[in-house]
C-alpha cells in the first residue's frame, strides 16, 4: 500500500473531507450489562476518551480498515460480516468550517470527515498501544464526561447514552 509524504496528506486534509470508519467496542459483561470500550488519547482539546478508527486506505474495504484500526490501537480484532454496515454517519469539522445551521457535528481542529460508525465486538485481550494511551470498559451510565467534543452526539446515535 503505497503512503503519501506528510505534507502531500496535510494538503489533502485541508482541502476536502476524508473518509473514515469508526467503532465502539462492546461487550456483555459477566452481570449481563452491556459495556462499551474507548481509548484515551491525546487530542487537539487535551487527553480524552473516545471510540476508535480512523481513515480508510485506498483499496481497504471497510471491514479491513475497522481491523486495521482496532488492531493498530489494542492489538484486537474486531467480530465483522464480511460487509459491515454503519449504525450511523456523521461528520466531523474544524471550528473554522462547522456547519452553523443546527447540524450536529463532531470536532476535529485537523481535518473534516465523513465517518460511519459501528458498534462491533472485540476480538483478543484490548492492549492499548500507538494512539491509545488506555483502554477502559464503561456502562452507558459511566461514560466518561471528558470525551472529544462531538463524541456526545455519537454516542446518542449509537443507543450508548441518552438521546442529545
Amino acid at each position: 500500500m503505497a503512503y503519501l509524504p506528510d505534507d502531500l496528506y496535510r494538503q489533502i486534509e485541508q482541502s476536502m473531507p476524508i473518509a473514515c470508519v469508526d467503532f465502539v467496542a462492546t461487550r456483555t459483561a459477566p452481570d449481563g450489562a452491556r459495556e462499551y470500550g474507548l481509548i484515551l488519547r491525546h487530542s487537539p482539546y487535551g487527553e480524552v476518551w473516545c471510540h476508535l478508527g480512523g481513515r480508510i486506505q485506498r483499496g481497504e474495504t471497510i471491514a479491513q480498515a475497522l481491523q486495521r484500526h482496532a488492531n493498530d490501537a489494542l492489538d484486537a480484532g474486531l467480530d465483522l460480516s464480511i460487509d459491515p454496515q454503519p449504525v450511523y454517519t456523521y461528520q466531523s469539522f474544524p471550528a473554522a468550517d462547522a456547519p452553523t445551521d443546527g447540524t450536529p457535528f463532531g470536532r476535529d481542529e485537523r481535518k473534516h470527515s465523513i465517518g460511519m460508525a459501528f458498534l462491533a465486538e472485540l476480538t483478543g485481550d484490548p492492549s492499548p498501544r500507538n494512539e491509545a494511551l488506555d483502554f477502559a470498559w464503561f456502562t452507558s451510565e459511566s461514560i466518561p464526561a471528558d470525551v472529544w467534543p462531538g463524541c456526545e452526539h455519537l454516542f446518542a446515535k449509537l443507543g450508548i447514552v441518552a438521546r442529545q
